[in-house]
């Protein structure tokens, strides 16, 4: 990927400004500021927490699944006359 040089920012700068007016940047900026500091705070967060243990339930606790209906078998169907 190309690095963008001085020119570059200065139009993609303009370009920002044409689309969103002068007025809504600051509110923009500080949106996306609070935003960032919040998924900091939130990813410091997770990595201080300890992970949970997995819980893994006894085997006999898990039970086999009951069929709730019953497929037709093609042979079975009936025939119409």
């Amino acid at each position: 990927m190309p690095n963008l040089g001085g020119w570059e920012i200065v139009i993609l700068v303009g370009v920002v400004v044409l689309l969103f007016g002068a007025k809504r940047l600051p509110t923009m900026a500080r949106s996306v500021g609070q935003s960032a500091r919040i998924f900091k705070g939130e990813m410091r967060g997770l990595r201080d927490e300890p992970p949970a243990p997995a819980a893994v339930p006894a085997p006999s606790a898990v039970a086999e699944p009951t069929p709730t209906a019953t497929m037709p078998v093609v042979g079975d169907a009936p025939r119409v006359s």
